[in-house]
C-alpha cells in the first residue's frame, strides 16, 4: 500500500487530494465526495477481504445512481490464485457502473521490487487521471 500511495502522492501530480479510508471506516459519504477510487485488497481464500466486501455492501445502494462513470483501479495481493477476488470486485464495480482505468494489478507471494514499482505506477496513473485539465 505504501508504494501505491507514494505514486498517488507524487509531486508531479497537481490538483488531486489523496484521501485514504480503511474499508471498514469508509462510508457512502466518502464515496460520494471522491472523484475516483483506488481499491486494494488482500486475497483471502480466493476472494476479496471481508472488509472490502463489507465496504461494498454498505455503500452500494446509497451511491448507485450518483457515481456512474467514476474511474477506479484495483490492486490485489495473495499467495495463490487471485481470480475470484478480481472477479468479485469487477462484478460489483460493473453494477455500480464505475469505469475501470486499467487492468487490475495482481501481486502473488513475496512482494518484489518490480511489484513495488508496479504499485507505484498504479497509484500515479490513478491520481494523474484525476488531474484538472
Amino acid at each position: 500500500m505504501e508504494a501505491v500511495l507514494a505514486g498517488a502522492r507524487d509531486e508531479a501530480i497537481e490538483g488531486v487530494e489523496v484521501v485514504v479510508r480503511p474499508a471498514l471506516a469508509a462510508s457512502a459519504v466518502d464515496v460520494l465526495a471522491a472523484d475516483g477510487y483506488l481499491l486494494g485488497t488482500p486475497v483471502n481464500i480466493g476472494y476479496m477481504s471481508g472488509a472490502l466486501k463489507h465496504f461494498f455492501d454498505q455503500i452500494y445502494y446509497p451511491v448507485l445512481e450518483f457515481t456512474v462513470g467514476r474511474p477506479y483501479t484495483l490492486y490485489v495481493h495473495g499467495n495463490s490464485d487471485t481470480t475470484g477476488a478480481v472477479r468479485g470486485v469487477e462484478t460489483i464495480t460493473t453494477g455500480l457502473r464505475w469505469r475501470r482505468l486499467r487492468d487490475p494489478l495482481t501481486v502473488l507471494g513475496e512482494i518484489s521490487a518490480a511489484d513495488r514499482e508496479a504499485c507505484w505506477e498504479l497509484g500515479a496513473t490513478t491520481a494523474a487521471s484525476l488531474m484538472p485539465v
